[in-house]
């Protein structure tokens, strides 16, 4: 008897036991397939990370260790990154042949001061096309938005007759004018000005304010983000701006560095250790204000939609 009682015992139990795992046993394997297809796509998200950073970084270590190179061991191998002799004649070119220090001042003038510009005339403008109601406005929009498809360079002999004949070649207020607006800023700014609430403005006009100290004290301190983004944007589009400086300013003194870097390229041949060493050296500002400016340009690229 106890034989048998204990058998049936030990019976159930194994049968409770199967029925208590079997549920589980039918769900391992989906979950073990999941798990192997979550590591698989973080694996490959990594991978496209990687070769991302390796098509930007690259060109840039290649670009330095141009610097440190002379034209014998450029020409010998060009694809290797690493200098074999280490020069400092492209340093030292871009320091005694060109006006350095003027022509960095002339850089952060004209970048600077025109992307300081920029961003209030775009955000006046915004403000009047996402906060105002008047007659025409989302007309008015589109044919801003319009001008986004005309190439600069289609504009680029009127506006340049236009300074000639106001007598601003060679000068700051030339360089700085022509590009102090943007149709990119103004839509950017005008999208992130309409996601703010309008009972913000309903409550500053019921405590007196009028538009101009809504858009002063009310707006601008909440766009912040959006604010730190454009001016990544636009300052680095200008500090690296060519064509333009090249054009309007045809005094060595008053050109910016990227445009004063073609000294280095002439019919006699191209001093390539200069012109990177002066591109390197240009590239150091932009670096560092997208540090500074880093947590507000994600912010400011994450809340900007689209209405």
């Amino acid at each position: 008897m106890a034989t048998s009682e204990t058998l049936m015992h030990h019976g159930a139990a194994v049968d409770g036991h199967r029925r208590g795992h079997t549920p589980a046993d039918k769900t391992t394997g989906p979950r073990n397939l999941a798990r192997v297809a979550g590591r698989i796509g973080a694996a490959l998200s990594w991978l496209v990370v990687v070769i991302g950073a390796l098509a930007i970084v690259l060109p840039f270590v290649w670009m330095v260790g141009v610097a440190f190179r002379t034209n014998g061991d450029l020409y010998a191998d060009p694809s290797r990154l690493w200098p074999q002799q280490w020069t400092l004649h492209g340093i030292r070119a871009v320091l005694d042949q060109l006006p350095f220090v003027r022509l960095l001042i002339n850089t952060f003038v004209f970048a600077g001061g025109t992307t300081l510009l920029l961003l209030l005339f775009d955000s006046m403008t915004a403000f009047a096309l996402a906060r105002l109601r008047f007659r025409g406005r989302n007309v008015l929009f589109l044919l801003i938005l319009a001008t986004l498809m005309v190439p600069f360079q289609v504009t680029l002999v009127p506006v340049f007759l236009t300074i000639f004949h106001l007598g601003w070649l060679n000068s700051y207020q030339g360089l700085i004018i022509p590009r102090a607006t943007s149709a990119l800023g103004i839509f950017l700014l005008r999208q992130f000005f309409q996601q703010l609430p309008r009972e913000l403005d309903e409550a500053a006009r019921i405590d007196g304010a009028g538009n101009f100290t809504i858009y002063w004290r009310i707006i601008l301190p909440n766009a912040k983000p959006v604010l730190a983004t454009l001016f990544i944007i636009q300052f680095a589009a200008l500090w690296n701006d060519f064509l333009w400086p090249l054009v309007i300013s045809s005094q060595t003194q008053m050109q910016t560095l990227p445009a004063a870097l073609t000294l280095f390229s002439s019919q006699s041949g191209v001093d390539h250790a200069a012109l990177m060493a002066g591109a390197a050296i240009s590239l150091a500002p932009l670096a560092i204000a997208f540090l500074l400016l880093q947590r507000y340009f994600v912010q400011g690229v994450a809340t900007t939609g689209i209405k």
